[in-house]
């Protein structure tokens, strides 16, 4: 959407700006009593190969102890079981990114022939499956919504394939940039898909995990969640680029070219991390989190929805001062689950 920092960065993160990284880490453990995870995405994380992927794994261990959660996003498509042993030993567990079936995955994720992936990353996660680790490696799915697509054939090919657990994202857009399939602001498609999923998932005695909708439940019924763009709880994601640069959550990207750069630009190797996590400027950055728009401010559905995504809220005219573009499909669907949890007779908040 824009977005061109990309062409500046190198694709890889040279040793000695992961012993920057690890080297910080090591401290912001020490200084502050909360945990905190590191999740590795890009790009793709395992074009890293066996032996860089070792270096930064170990690197990580070493300074950062099992209750800290070491995680990557992958699409899938590098697997091997060589890796796999790789993550293992250093305790790295793995989620992968897949849509649903093959027509509906291949009609967004392709390679550069033109082709469709759904055949290689499905073997990565057949591969994934058989581990003798696979209950520790294997964390789930993640999956981008198509408002298009039939979320029964959608829930039934994912539960086929033995996932643990599924997580749905909606696509990137905002007020000048609708987001793929929504027609105006008002309008549901999401928020009807996700309902329809609810039902689904609701009436399966043996349901796979979908993390989104159990966290929306347990808000609504009155429990404290900590994920992006829902519930009212804090917290803080900061991004290590390649070369070492400190930036907000990359997802601002979609808003406008450089919406992830704080004002002055920082690097890991020369950063004191908890002596910046109590900066100003941080401070402002993670205050983006809560909407502050009015409607937002007034909506009875604040502690549910949390004004959603950051990047969701942005226009042109208003910067971030927008409640979501999803804001009507967040709406719409946690009504719907509202109206279920009445039928179940469950009392809640």
């Amino acid at each position: 959407m824009g977005d061109d920092q990309w062409t500046r960065l190198g694709k890889f993160m040279s040793n000695e700006t992961i012993e920057a990284v690890c080297t910080s880490l090591q401290a912001l453990s020490k200084s502050q009593a909360s945990r905190f995870s590191v999740v590795l995405h890009g790009g793709e994380p395992l074009l890293l190969g066996a032996s860089r992927l070792k270096y930064l794994l170990e690197s990580l261990r070493n300074v950062l102890p099992l209750e800290y959660p070491i995680s990557i996003q992958t699409n899938g498509i590098l697997i091997t079981t060589e890796l796999l042993d790789i993550c293992s030993t250093f305790r790295a567990s793995l989620s992968v990114s897949i849509d649903g079936p093959r027509q509906l995955h291949d009609a967004q994720r392709i390679k550069f022939d033109g082709g469709g992936t759904f055949d290689e990353v499905l073997r990565g996660i057949e591969m994934l499956e058989s581990h003798s680790d696979a209950l520790f490696l294997y964390a789930g799915l993640l999956a981008v919504v198509d408002p298009c697509s039939d979320p029964q054939e959608v829930y039934t090919f994912f539960k086929t394939i033995g996932a643990p657990s599924v997580d749905f994202l909606y696509k990137d857009g905002n007020h000048c940039r609708l987001p793929l399939s929504k027609a105006f602001f008002e309008s549901v498609e999401y928020g009807s898909w996700m309902a329809s999923l609810f039902n689904i998932y609701i009436s399966d005695p043996d349901p796979i995990r979908i993390r989104i909708l159990d966290d929306m439940t347990k808000a609504i019924l009155g429990g404290l969640i900590s994920k992006e763009g829902m519930g009212v709880s804090d917290f803080g994601i900061l991004i290590i680029d390649t070369d070492g640069t400190i930036a907000k959550n990359d997802t601002l990207k979609s808003s406008f070219n450089g919406a992830d750069r704080f004002s002055v630009s920082r690097n890991i190797r020369d950063t004191v991390l908890g002596e910046f996590l109590k900066s100003d400027e941080f401070q402002a950055y993670r205050r983006m989190q809560r909407p502050s728009c009015l409607q937002c401010s007034l909506c009875p559905e604040l502690k549910v929805c949390g004004g959603g995504m950051t990047l969701h809220r942005w226009s042109d005219d208003n910067a971030f001062n927008n409640p979501s573009i999803y804001c009507s499909d967040q709406l719409y669907l946690i009504g719907m689950i509202r109206q279920q949890l009445a039928q179940y007779q469950i009392v809640y908040a």
